[in-house]
C-alpha cells in the first residue's frame, strides 16, 4: 500500500470509493491526457466524472481565471452585483429555450437539484415527486431521496414522497419483448396508473435524459415528450437533470432533453460547465424561479472565479462547435465498439455523442458482472486509458472523453478499449 493511500484511509470516510487495486494520484494534465505521480501518462476517457469537458490546461480557461484572480477579488457573495455572473446567466437563459428564463448559480449538481426540487414543491404546494428507476441526482438528503439507485442511498428516510417510473429498463424481463414504441406506450400507461392510484398531487418529475451514475442508461428518444403530455394534463412540472448531458455532449442536442423534443420547466446543470471549477445551477421559467417567497443567497455559488472559468468554457464550446465534434468522435468510437456485442460477456454497447458505455455480464448466466467490469477497468489502465464504471449493478464501463477529442485520440481510445475487453473476455 502506498504511503498516500494509507494516509487517505486513515482520515477519509470508508464510503468514499477509489478506482483501481492500486489507486492513482493524477498530478498533471494537458489536452485529453493526464500524468500520474509515477510519471505514467494516460488518455482520459472519464474526465473527472464528466467534468473536465474541454480537457486539461486549456489556455482560454486558465487565462480567464488568472485575469480574475489578478484583480484581487475571488469572492463577493450574491449580495453584490457580479458582472460575469449576469453575462453567463444571459447566455444560459438564451440557450435553454425556456421562456422568460432566469438562472440561479450553485456550487454543484447536488445543490442545483435541491434548488429545483424546492422551486417545484413550493410552486405546487406538494411534497410528491416523480423520479426514474436507476437515477442519480446527488448526495444530499433531498437528492438521495429522489435517487432511484440503492447503491447510492443510505436511508429510507426522506423529506419527499417519491414514486419511481420506468424508462430505462427496456431490457428487463417484463419489457424486453416490446418494440421501442410499445415500451414507451407501456411506460406512459404506468405513469397514468401511478397518478391515478398512488400520487394524487405531484409537484414534478425530475429525470436525467441519460442516466449518468446509472451506467449511461438511455430512455427511448421521445419518452419524455410522451410523459410531458400527461404531466401537462395535471399541471405537473418537469425538471431535466442536465448535470452530465448539457453543453452538446450528446452530439445531437445542446441539452440532453432536446433529443426528446421537450422544453422543460427547469433544467439543472454543473460538472462540465466549469471545466473543473466548481459551478452548478438551475435555469427555469421566470415565474417559477421568482415564486419563492423567502430570501435566499448562495455564498460561493456564482463567485467571480468560477464564473470566469464557466464563461470561458461555454464560449469555447460554442466557438469551436464542440457539439458537432461530440457527434463525429462519438460515432468513430461506438462504430468500432459495436463488435463487442458479439462477445458472451457483453450485454450491450450504447452511446449518445461522447457518452458511451459497455455493459458486462457473466458469459455463462447472463447476470450483471461487476467483477468483469472491474477487470476491464484495470486492463484499460494497464494499456494507458482511463474509463469509468457505473450502472445499478456496477457492471457498466462508462466513458465521456473531452469534447475536444481529436480523430487520432478517438481511434486510440477505441482500440485500447477493444483490446482490453477482448483480453478480459478471453479469460472470462
Amino acid at each position: 500500500m502506498s504511503e498516500l493511500l494509507s494516509r487517505h484511509r486513515a482520515v477519509m470516510p470508508s464510503w468514499l470509493p477509489l478506482y483501481y487495486e492500486s489507486p492513482l494520484e493524477l498530478v498533471s494534465g494537458s489536452g485529453a491526457r493526464v500524468t500520474d505521480a509515477e510519471g505514467r501518462t494516460y488518455l482520459d476517457f472519464f474526465t473527472g466524472i464528466v467534468t473536465n469537458m474541454l480537457g486539461y490546461d486549456v489556455a482560454e480557461v486558465r487565462e480567464a481565471v488568472e485575469r480574475q484572480i489578478a484583480r484581487g477579488v475571488v469572492h463577493t457573495s450574491t449580495l453584490y452585483l457580479i458582472r460575469s455572473q449576469v453575462e453567463l446567466a444571459e447566455k444560459i437563459a438564451r440557450l435553454s429555450g425556456i421562456p422568460d428564463a432566469k438562472v440561479f448559480f450553485t456550487n454543484s449538481g447536488t445543490e442545483a437539484n435541491e434548488t429545483a426540487l424546492l422551486l417545484a414543491t413550493h410552486a405546487r404546494g406538494s411534497d410528491e415527486v416523480l423520479a426514474m428507476r436507476g437515477s442519480y441526482h446527488g448526495r444530499s438528503f433531498g437528492t438521495v431521496a429522489v435517487t432511484g439507485n440503492k447503491a447510492w442511498k443510505n436511508s429510507s428516510l426522506s423529506p419527499l414522497n417519491v414514486h419511481y417510473l420506468h424508462g430505462t429498463d427496456h431490457a428487463s424481463p417484463a419489457f424486453r419483448g416490446l418494440s421501442e414504441r410499445e415500451y414507451v406506450d407501456v411506460c406512459v400507461a404506468d405513469l397514468r396508473e401511478v397518478l391515478d392510484t398512488a400520487a394524487p398531487d405531484v409537484a414534478c418529475l425530475i429525470a436525467e435524459p441519460v442516466q449518468g451514475v446509472g451506467g449511461f442508461a438511455m430512455p427511448p428518444d421521445g419518452l419524455y415528450a410522451a410523459y410531458k403530455e400527461v404531466l401537462d394534463e395535471h399541471g405537473i412540472l418537469f425538471v431535466s437533470d442536465e448535470v452530465q448531458t448539457a453543453w452538446g455532449r450528446t452530439g445531437t442536442s445542446f441539452f440532453g432533453i432536446g433529443n426528446h423534443g421537450v422544453t422543460p420547466d427547469a433544467m439543472t446543470f454543473a460538472k462540465g460547465l466549469g471545466n473543473g471549477f466548481a459551478v452548478g445551477g438551475v435555469v427555469a421559467r421566470g415565474d417559477l424561479m421568482d415564486g419563492l417567497t423567502a430570501l435566499g443567497v448562495a455564498t460561493f455559488g456564482g463567485n467571480p472565479v468560477s464564473m470566469a472559468a464557466a464563461g470561458a468554457t461555454l464560449d469555447y464550446v460554442l466557438e469551436h462547435d464542440l457539439q458537432g465534434n461530440a457527434l463525429r468522435q462519438g460515432a468513430t468510437v461506438v462504430q468500432g465498439l459495436r463488435e463487442l456485442r458479439e462477445l458472451p460477456c457483453v450485454k450491450d454497447v450504447r452511446s449518445k455523442g461522447l457518452m458511451f458505455a459497455v455493459e458486462m455480464v457473466d458469459p455463462r448466466t447472463g447476470a450483471p458482472s461487476a467483477p468483469l467490469a472491474g477487470r476491464v477497468l484495470e486492463a484499460t489502465r494497464e494499456r494507458g486509458l482511463l474509463v469509468g464504471k457505473g450502472g445499478v449493478h456496477g457492471n457498466v464501463l462508462r466513458m465521456a472523453p473531452p469534447l475536444t477529442l481529436s480523430d487520432e485520440e478517438a481511434a486510440e481510445g477505441r482500440d485500447i478499449l477493444l483490446d482490453a475487453v477482448h483480453a478480459v473476455a478471453d479469460r472470462a
